[in-house]
């Protein structure tokens, strides 16, 4: 089994809490969509969407989040060979659904200075560019994500665009906090996968410097937040990534490859 992802993309998060969760073996491929790299053709011909995580076992290639964790989780039935009352029920899945329809795409751009996110930007349109000459049979893709890479821009001077997309995550924190208020995990008294999508979450708005706005405040989101940190899962997957100094060195690094591409022209 393999799983292309990167530590940055949320989405790749919680598939990989998904696997740590379940003590699945995977072979792991790191795809960091800031440089550029899912639109390499080897990758776009098995995705054409660009999008990441991507999940391989054999010829099976899944692309959706829940799906790929549903997966998971009929793995680790068969494998342990006992049945696991938590991947069907009705709640979980309904937890993951709700948190899987907020798009973190526009609140998280609108929160990084605009002088990182427009060179960013820049580098991706040109590296789009660069693939397409290179790979002319999958033109047709590429030119459909140059086009959404120019409407996300457009769609960030939108004030309107970033308020629905803010509601949308108070709205969820809201109903994710009265729901904490009586079980100690998402779901109930044990933790799922519904957590599994909520993780993340919680961690890109740390991640943002949002923790006092988004979860200080909500006393219930705030305690569950100390109690899943401690998880071998959220260690592994994104503490190792982004707590401390870590996330300066991990955002470093990306920053300086796409200066440095940027500054020599290479795409």
């Amino acid at each position: 089994m393999q799983l292309h992802h990167h530590p940055f993309d949320l989405d790749s998060q919680k598939v990989r809490l998904a696997l740590e969760e379940k003590g699945i073996d995977y072979t792991s491929y790191h795809v960091n969509p800031i440089t550029g790299k899912n639109f390499d053709s080897l990758f776009f011909q098995m995705n054409p969407s660009g999008s990441l995580p991507v999940f391989q076992n054999g010829s099976h290639i899944i692309y959706k989040t829940i799906d790929i964790i549903q997966y998971i989780e009929r793995i680790a039935v068969v494998s342990t060979g006992s049945e696991d009352i938590s991947s069907s029920r009705s709640e979980v899945i309904g937890w993951m659904q709700k948190i899987q329809e907020w798009d973190p795409k526009y609140f998280s751009l609108s929160h990084i200075p605009e002088k990182y996110r427009v060179s960013v930007s820049k580098f991706i349109r040109r590296v789009i560019i660069a693939r397409m000459s290179e790979s002319p049979e999958l033109a047709g893709a590429y030119h459909r994500k140059l086009r959404e890479a120019y409407q996300t821009e457009e769609k960030l001077k939108d004030p309107d665009v970033l308020r629905r997309s803010k509601e949308h995550l108070v709205r969820l924190l809201d109903e994710a906090e009265r729901q904490l208020s009586e079980a100690p995990y998402l779901a109930g008294e044990e933790f799922s996968m519904a957590d599994v999508m909520l993780i993340p979450v919680l961690a890109r708005l740390v991640l943002l410097d949002l923790e006092n706005e988004y979860i200080t405040g909500r006393p219930n989101i705030a305690e569950y937040w100390v109690l899943v940190q401690q998880r071998p899962s959220y260690i592994k997957v994104i503490a190792k990534h982004f707590d401390g100094w870590r996330k300066h060195k991990t955002l470093l690094k990306t920053w300086c490859f796409v200066c440095v591409r940027s500054l020599l022209k290479r795409y």
